[in-house]
């Protein structure tokens, strides 16, 4: 036997499978259409692609490998250049910025107010 809340008694009641599984009235969301098509064109398997393929371009691993891996002395989050060390001073400014900014907002929180 199935049982169903029933909101107005505010007690279980017995009820058929289909109602204590659907509660409130509710009907499953099943479908009866077949869903709308997503994709127009036919999926291709990888076994099907040529080796190279027009959307393929060089692979940049091991240039990347090489020019991470250079014992420079240079500590790799600055590797690439100007565009890192332009970063890198931003986030140390902005980073810098803030604790200032959070510590003049402490110590104004703390001094007590004039009361007039």
């Amino acid at each position: 036997m199935y049982y169903k809340f029933n909101g107005f008694t505010q007690r279980l009641a017995g009820a058929a499978a289909s109602a204590a599984y659907n509660p409130q009235g509710l009907k499953p969301i099943v479908s009866t259409e077949s869903p709308a098509l997503i994709f127009g064109t036919t999926t291709k398997l990888a076994s099907d692609l040529p080796a190279t393929d027009s959307f393929l371009s060089k692979n940049k691993v091991p240039d990347l490998q090489k020019l991470f891996q250079r014992a420079d002395g240079v500590p790799v989050h600055l590797k690439r250049g100007v565009p890192d060390k332009l970063l890198y001073r931003t986030t140390m400014a902005l980073t810098v910025g803030g604790t200032i900014y959070c510590l003049i907002a402490l110590y104004m929180a703390s001094q007590p107010r004039n009361q007039k």
